[in-house]
């Protein structure tokens, strides 16, 4: 009988211990190349690392702090003259003495007559030659026009009146005339009326009466009313001769019109033209804010805002004509200026 059959159970124990210390070596052969591949190190009771904490853990902390600090940028001071906390005191070339450039703190003013001190109030740079002709805040008004009128040239929601920036383009013109055409007896009268575009009439059969408003429809319907009439003698240049002339006097009843009386003396058809009066709107356009080139359009004697379509209107146009306009102001103290713009021109000219 050989020795393994006489000695079987120690040899069993013996292949076993073989083998777990087989099975040993080769997890912890494993577990060494993944930590070579990875970089990682060993956990668990038998790793050498002792600190669980995640490195510097403790710069989160003094971050949270120091955003918690109160920190203000403190204003420079050069001698007692304030300067930019970037870029020191602000100088520029003086193209006649490039050795000594222009303070604009003590030097003299760069663009008379606006001070130095303006420009850097407002923070603009005058270092162009056309700096005063510039529109920082590109509402329409140079900076010029901003110191005079002591508007902000860097807020574009703050500028000189607009009425400065008002162009009459021109107008826009209805000649009509009305004719009395015959007396009906107790002061009633029959009308003819054309304009440009229509016509209309008051026949015989139903003559207005004093107080009366005509015409009952089309052309000028309800426009007109006969306040009364009268008779005048006149000369007449033809016979040199005076006659007696009736006239009637009407009040216009049109809503820009409203108030306004005209005399209109009794006249031949073929003489209407030496009785032509005229509906006029002006065509405007407002060279600021953007809306330059824009046009727009006012009848005479209505009021109006600035920019149109706002909801105050201060402006009232009292008269147009083909060489001019006429505009009336009431400013915030209540007092109404008066501004004349001719045709082709913007703003009122100075007075």
């Amino acid at each position: 009988m050989s020795w393994i059959s006489e000695n079987y159970e120690k040899a069993a124990l013996g292949a076993a211990v073989l083998a777990a210390a087989g099975l040993a070596y080769a997890g912890w052969n494993k577990l060494s190349s993944v930590d070579l591949e990875f970089g990682s190190a060993p956990r668990g009771p038998l790793s050498e690392q002792k600190d669980p904490s995640v490195k510097s853990a403790d710069m989160v902390a003094q971050t949270k702090s120091s955003l918690q600090l109160k920190r203000e940028w403190a204003k420079g001071e050069d001698e007692g003259r304030s300067v930019d906390l970037f870029t020191g005191v602000a100088l520029f070339v003086n193209k006649k003495d490039e050795n000594n450039p222009v303070d604009l703190i003590e030097g003299a003013p760069v663009h008379e007559p606006i001070p130095n001190s303006w420009w850097l109030e407002h923070r603009i740079d005058p270092g162009f030659a056309d700096s005063p002709l510039r529109d920082e805040d590109e509402d329409g008004f140079s900076n010029q026009d901003e110191y005079n009128d002591k508007t902000d040239p860097s807020d574009a929601k703050e500028y000189p009146l607009l009425i400065t920036k008002l162009t009459y383009s021109g107008d826009e013109s209805l000649q009509w005339v009305l004719r009395p055409v015959f007396e009906a007896g107790g002061g009633s009268f029959t009308f003819e009326y054309a304009d440009g575009k229509a016509g209309n009439k008051v026949g015989a059969a139903n003559p207005v009466p004093p107080g009366g408003i005509f015409f009952e429809k089309g052309a000028a319907a309800g426009r007109f009313k006969l306040l009364g009439s009268e008779k005048r003698k006149v000369m007449n240049e033809k016979i040199q001769a005076e006659e007696e002339v009736t006239f009637v006097r009407i009040e216009d009843q049109k809503p820009n019109k409203k108030g306004n009386v005209y005399e209109i003396p009794a006249f031949r058809k073929t003489d209407a033209r030496k009785h032509v009066r005229f509906d006029r709107t002006a065509v405007l356009t407002l060279e600021a804010l953007g809306l330059a080139g824009q046009e727009f359009k006012i009848e005479e004697n209505t009021s109006f805002a600035l920019p149109p379509g706002d909801g105050e209107k201060p402006y009232k146009l009292t008269e147009v004509t083909p060489e001019r306009i006429v505009i009336e102001f009431t400013g915030e103290d209540g007092k109404v200026k008066t501004y004349k713009i001719k045709k082709g021109a913007t703003g009122p000219a100075v007075p």
